[in-house]
């Protein structure tokens, strides 16, 4: 027996109308049928998997947990939270990261305090005005010859000693 996939992934809201507007209006998740449960839950479609949402009484969002999400524009994604405040650059000492593949991380909070992280498999696909403001992971903690060679995005595993082989 082994896991196969991930199913859903559960966060707190403090308010969970508020929580439902954000997820929807800045990731574009949509909600979905949930049953009633005896506290205020919320389930979103996130792809082929859900979020859930839910709201209890004397619950703080965790400061490091977190939750990676893939977005299709993350572009838009990177000037609307620029735009709301919405940029995290606390929990990992960057507001955002550029991995040794060239796969992108950017820190959101939720307005529960969760944090999101919002990934991109390629940054030499961004904007250059983006592009500046990327910290190499590596610039901040070496980097070994093994960890080199990781990814995020596991489909773009056979591409990743191609990109490794100038340098990133």
């Amino acid at each position: 027996m082994s896991a196969s996939s991930v199913n859903h992934v559960s966060v707190h809201a403090n308010d969970l109308d508020e929580s439902v507007k954000f997820y929807e209006g800045v990731l574009g998740l949509e909600r979905v049928a949930t049953p009633k449960f005896a506290f205020p839950v919320q389930w979103m479609r996130l792809g082929g998997q859900q979020l859930h949402l839910f709201v209890r009484e004397n619950v703080d969002a965790p400061m490091f947990h977190h939750v990676g999400l893939n977005v299709d524009d993350f572009e838009a994604l990177f000037w609307r939270a620029r735009k709301e405040g919405l940029n995290d650059e606390s929990a990992f000492f960057s507001g955002m990261y550029e991995l040794p593949d060239g796969a992108v991380q950017m820190y959101l909070r939720d307005p529960a305090g969760n944090l999101v992280e919002v990934d991109w498999p390629d940054s030499t696909t961004l904007d250059a005005r983006i592009r500046e403001e990327l910290v190499p992971l590596s610039s901040t903690v070496p980097q070994t010859s093994e960890s080199m060679t990781a990814t995020l995005f596991l489909d773009r595993r056979a591409e990743i000693a191609g990109l490794n082989r100038d340098g990133r």
